[in-house]
């Protein structure tokens, strides 16, 4: 079962953020590229994106579209490596990433941590920064965070010769916030019966965000509310599901699943609402700890965060609740260690609770549509769906 086909939308946003999930170097990027601009690749949502906005640069989030295969990566890490980061180096041990003027990590876990290591002695990218990432989300951690942002800071002024005011961060966050505000409209939209928007175009939106110049994005995303505000909605479906896991790029994986009739109406993903449910604190006394906060406590938390389980157990079940959530859908990439347990304290969570849960494991760039489809077909009517 399909869900219902809807009449084309008359604003060409949707397909512009389609468009530009499509490639690495889309075309919003190379006119920023011509035009002069810098780009600053973000391995992982942790990555206090605001400072690189408030320099004047774009914020880009690594992926590994486009990857055939890993057979240069693989000459550097094993394959019980997970293969997001296998992918991604592989693109850049090509060149793929020759566009980037600077690469950021944070140590979210052993995979993409040693990535740094090899991009620094085989890849010749202008600017690379690690930025060390506490484990708990608790007031000594935010001050550790808070220290790192402030060197982040300060190393982009050694190397590029910017100096970030308070105002200009104050500007940034303020940007990044009305775009987390569109996104959470879009999402309101969802709660609808008859939701405007698939789960596979709103990933395609959330993702193009992390890959184009943020006030286009934003213009575009207003645009895309407004009519998608008086649109008709999908109504045709046997399931609202939410997915839950670690780094989902692919719009096609999403399209595997809601071909077979469920409708994905909410997430918790790292390309979704963990990077826009909460708002930087506009009114806190210093940008740099208003950031700190932000990252470490205020957002939800993702599987490498030790001992905030509970918060995302509460987070997880408030969805289910506010957007009428028929099943869980958890993916998880193979080998991917944090999202192991996590995964499993989950389905316990929500086996109590009694919602459907199902776990799946995936590899980066095959959607294995068939087996997935087998799967989700057989969840939908363990369901009684």
């Amino acid at each position: 079962m399909h869900t219902k086909v809807k009449p084309k939308l008359k604003t060409k946003a949707l397909d512009q953020f389609q468009e530009a999930t499509k490639t690495l170097l889309n075309p919003s990027l190379k006119k920023w590229k011509d035009n002069g601009g810098k780009i600053i690749g973000c391995y992982c949502s942790y990555v206090p994106e605001e400072m690189i906005t408030a320099a004047g640069y774009l914020p880009f989030r690594m992926r590994g579209t486009g990857s055939t295969g890993t057979d240069l990566a693989d000459t550097c890490v094993s394959s019980i490596n997970c293969s997001f980061s296998r992918h991604s180096l592989d693109l850049g041990l090509r060149g793929e990433y020759s566009f980037l003027d600077g690469v950021v990590w944070v140590n979210s876990c052993d995979h993409v941590r040693r990535i740094y290591d090899h991009w620094k002695r085989k890849i010749n990218t202008p600017y690379l920064r690690l930025i060390s990432l506490p484990k708990k989300v608790e007031e000594p951690q935010v001050e550790w965070f808070r220290q790192e942002i402030s060197m982040f800071r300060e190393s982009l002024k050694e190397h590029f010769g910017v100096f970030i005011s308070d105002e200009r961060l104050w500007n940034a966050i303020r940007l990044h916030n009305e775009t987390r505000r569109l996104q959470r409209q879009l999402y309101e939209l969802r709660k609808k019966k008859a939701p405007p928007i698939t789960g596979a175009e709103m990933l395609a939106v959330i993702v193009a965000g992390t890959a184009m110049p943020r006030q286009e994005y934003n213009s575009l995303l207003r645009e895309l509310i407004d009519e998608l505000s008086h649109s008709e909605g999908h109504s045709d479906y046997r399931a609202r599901l939410m997915l839950i896991g670690g780094i989902l790029d692919d719009p096609a994986y999403i399209e595997v699943i809601e071909g077979q009739g469920g409708l994905v109406v909410t997430d918790s993903l790292c390309f979704g609402t963990r990077i826009m449910w909460k708002d930087v604190d506009e009114k806190a006394g210093d940008p740099v700890t208003a950031l700190a906060r932000y990252y470490i406590a205020d957002r939800p938390s993702c599987a490498r965060m030790f001992g905030d389980h509970p918060r995302r157990e509460a987070f997880l079940k408030e969805m289910i609740k506010d957007f009428k959530v028929d099943g869980v859908v958890a993916e998880r990439l193979v080998m991917c260690d944090n999202w192991t347990g996590e995964q499993f304290m989950t389905g316990e969570d929500l086996k109590e609770a009694g919602v459907p849960y199902i776990r799946l494991d995936r590899d980066y760039i095959n959607v294995g549509a068939g087996q997935l489809r087998t799967r989700i077909q057989a969840f939908l009517e363990m369901m009684g769906r």
